[in-house]
């Protein structure tokens, strides 16, 4: 797995709070909810560029799975 890297991210209280319940009814944690919120949002305005020959679509999925 590549390195990541790490950056301090300022919120809202409120969004926070709001993005802290999503990630728990995904089973993610709050950082992995970022992660995952803004990759989608990459790939559906044509920003996800491909990363050692995988493409967005196809690199590996992270975060647990959902609740069904």
């Amino acid at each position: 797995m590549p390195p990541r890297d790490a950056f301090l991210l300022r919120l809202d209280p409120k969004v926070l709070s709001a993005l802290r319940r999503w990630a728990d009814d995904d089973m993610r944690s709050v950082n992995a909810q970022v992660e995952f919120l803004l990759r989608r949002t990459l790939q559906e305005h044509g920003r996800w560029k491909p990363v050692d020959g995988v493409d967005g679509e196809q690199a590996p999925k992270r975060g647990r799975p959902r609740k069904e």
